[in-house]
């Protein structure tokens, strides 16, 4: 009987420690997330944010929120006693705004995409230095994109180590070019 017991109980530890020897030696990180998540992303946003045109798109794509919300609104409310004609401007009011909208938010993604794109390649350099410098000190033998793994075990995810050593990089005044 002890015999039948032993015998799972050795299988279940032979399957718990396969993950442990099949970690060894892997890690993976959100490269966007860590950079993105540093105070010089944090800093070029905020920039953005204070930046003329980008504010008066951001406050011009919001006013006209609010106006094609409140046109529908009225639109729904009022609708038994408004006549075709006055239903059809509205709803092309309503069309109007929205590619309005729409436009405006495509400037400020574009701006948005920009800004990122200058902080990856400001901070690309620190980056390629502080991956290589974790590979060899955590004897990483293969390093995964967070967008490629379904799961992963936080122990193996880089993301946090690298935001932090980059901006540890920056307040040190190492430059990146």
């Amino acid at each position: 009987m002890k015999k039948l017991l032993f015998v799972p109980l050795l299988i279940a530890s032979l399957l718990a420690a396969i993950p442990a020897f099949a970690a060894e030696g892997i890690a993976v990180i959100d490269m966007r997330n860590a950079v993105l998540a540093t105070q010089v992303a944090q800093d070029a946003f905020k920039a953005l944010e204070e930046e003329t045109e980008y504010a008066a798109n951001i406050e011009r794509a919001t006013l006209l929120q609010s106006e094609r919300q409140a046109i529908a609104e009225k639109l729904q409310k009022d609708a038994e006693t408004l006549s075709q004609e006055e239903i059809a401007d509205m709803q092309r009011d309503i069309q109007e705004k929205g590619k309005d909208i729409e436009f405006i938010v495509g400037k400020v993604q574009a701006k948005q995409s920009e800004t990122a794109d200058k902080v990856f390649r400001d901070l690309n350099p620190s980056l390629q230095k502080i991956l290589s410098e974790l590979i060899a000190a955590k004897e990483v033998k293969l390093l995964l994109g967070r967008e490629n793994v379904l799961f992963a075990d936080t122990a193996l995810d880089l993301t946090d180590d690298v935001t932090s050593m980059l901006d540890v990089a920056a307040a040190n005044g190492e430059d990146s070019n």
